[in-house]
């Protein structure tokens, strides 16, 4: 039952060949006997998922015919989830139990979709490897002794392992694509307001945005049916119509423009993974569509704009973990000033505390007007490159990543080069625009993923190409060693 795509899922519970509950069960078993060697869950909810799954079977004996209803799913633990633990991998929220669900929960459970629990994540959304959770390092299920990317590592490796049929995730520079490409999974990221931040727990509120990640582009767009939402209770979110993405995957690609960025192949990418790419953009126009070489002039300015944005916007949305009204609060404070500084120090890990310092000196007198302010200005001329460029196509593709996953701590004693490890997809966050990564690959067998990035809204249009793509090529549906 693992082997199957949430649409076979789907038609398997209504053909009753398995109810929800043994569907259930069996992720259940497979998590307890497997997860172990990947570290992909912080929590299981096995109880809850097994009274889900019970009404989910209820629902369907009375003709509940939602693709979604029965099928056993997964959320990243920076989703608020009523009355189960929501840590955001940080120590700081190890204790914290929501009293009410995010509306990305809530649209999930109104269509019956079980939960089987909470994904690992980078604490609080703050990094590329998935290794700075207080909850320990996630392992690729390609190659354990590998990253799986962060920061939503957990939900790309649960799906790469079979755990889950499917995730959700979140992307604030690259965090849903990334992983994706390490794990040789398709994840999507969503246009900036296509899906309510509302019980998501921020990072940088003008970046993060909440997506899905599957095996196939096919599973991303029934997961992506349910997570698009208007939501008044975000002031982010965007009133703008939803498509209905099933209805679009089987469109021909032909006509279709495709942009391919010079800045994208340059130094630093690595050249078995450049093959690859290549070969897919190939692949693309063999299937009718047409390759324009293009120019994003300020793509290199994307890392260090990042770099200074997101923090900021971190050292403002985390000075609310005070040890004061919840999450870590230290032992026998002395003072007031004691409780502060203790209860942030033992409760934040050391990347966390690192871009809270490098935000906070960025906001500070005297400095704002030098690195923020002309940090967003860069944004602004990074937005116009993408402007220009889909005046001429309709699509942009290129490497998610400069290289397969690296080993397991490779990158720990060097910041700077693990943020340059998120070079090609920073600066679709600072734009807003929709992106997907799909798998187009392996390198000494492992993953490589292809980046497309489309113009606002067109969350459609990429699950159309990546199905289409899919239909012609197989990278999508190996399995990692030891999880079939």
């Amino acid at each position: 039952m693992h082997q199957l795509t949430i649409r076979e899922l789907a038609r398997g519970l209504r053909d009753k060949s398995f109810s929800s509950v043994e569907l259930t069960q069996h992720y259940l078993d497979r998590i307890q006997k497997l997860d172990p060697a990947y570290n992909s869950y912080i929590t299981v909810t096995a109880d809850q998922a097994l009274a889900q799954a019970k009404d989910a079977d209820a629902r369907i004996a009375q003709g509940d015919d939602s693709l979604l209803c029965g099928v056993p799913m997964a959320h990243k633990d920076i989703f608020c989830t009523d009355g189960i633990k929501t840590s955001c991998g940080s120590k700081m929220l190890d204790n914290f139990v929501p009293p009410y669900n995010a509306t990305v929960v809530e649209n999930f459970n109104r269509l019956g979709a079980v939960s089987l629990g909470k994904t690992n994540m980078d604490e609080f959304a703050m990094g590329s490897t998935n290794e700075s959770s207080f909850y320990g390092a996630v392992k690729n299920p390609w190659d354990t002794s590998r990253v799986p990317g962060g920061s939503s590592g957990g939900s790309a490796a649960a799906v790469a392992a079979l755990l889950t049929p499917a995730a959700t995730a979140t992307d604030t520079g690259g965090s849903i694509r990334q992983p994706a490409s390490l794990c040789g999974v398709t994840g999507l990221k969503p246009t900036y307001g296509r899906v309510s931040r509302w019980g998501m727990i921020a990072f940088a509120s003008s970046l993060d945005q909440g997506g899905p990640i599957a095996r196939n582009a096919e599973d991303c767009a029934i997961m992506m049916q349910a997570m698009a939402s208007f939501d008044s209770k975000d002031s982010t979110s965007m009133d703008h119509p939803i498509e209905d993405y099933s209805a679009l995957l089987d469109k021909p690609l032909a006509g279709l423009r495709i942009g391919v960025p010079k800045e994208y192949f340059g130094e630093g990418l690595n050249p078995q993974v450049a093959e690859k790419i290549q070969a897919a953009i190939k692949q693309f126009e063999a299937m009718g569509a047409t390759i324009k070489d293009i120019t994003l002039p300020h793509n290199s300015l994307a890392v260090p704009a990042y770099y200074v944005i997101a923090p900021a916007e971190c050292s403002a949305n985390l000075s609310r973990f005070d040890g004061v009204r919840y999450g870590h609060r230290c032992e026998n404070p002395a003072d007031l000033m004691d409780l502060y500084k203790r209860s942030r120090s033992e409760g934040f890990g050391e990347e966390v505390k690192r871009r809270i310092l490098v935000g906070t000196y960025a906001l500070s007198a005297g400095y704002y007007d030098a690195y923020y302010s002309k940090a967003q200005k860069v944004r602004r001329l990074i937005k116009q490159d993408f402007m220009n460029a889909f005046e001429e196509v309709d699509v942009i593709m290129g490497p998610t990543a400069t290289s397969t996953a690296y080993e397991l701590g490779s990158l720990n004693k060097d910041p700077v080069s693990m943020y340059l490890e998120d070079i090609y997809t920073t600066a679709t966050n600072l734009a807003g625009l929709p992106g997907i990564s799909i798998p187009c690959g392996f390198v000494d067998g492992l993953p490589v993923g292809l980046q497309v990035t489309a113009n606002y809204w067109r969350e459609g249009q990429l699950l159309n190409l990546a199905h289409q793509y899919q239909q012609e090529t197989d990278h999508h549906r190996q399995t990692a060693p030891n999880v079939a």
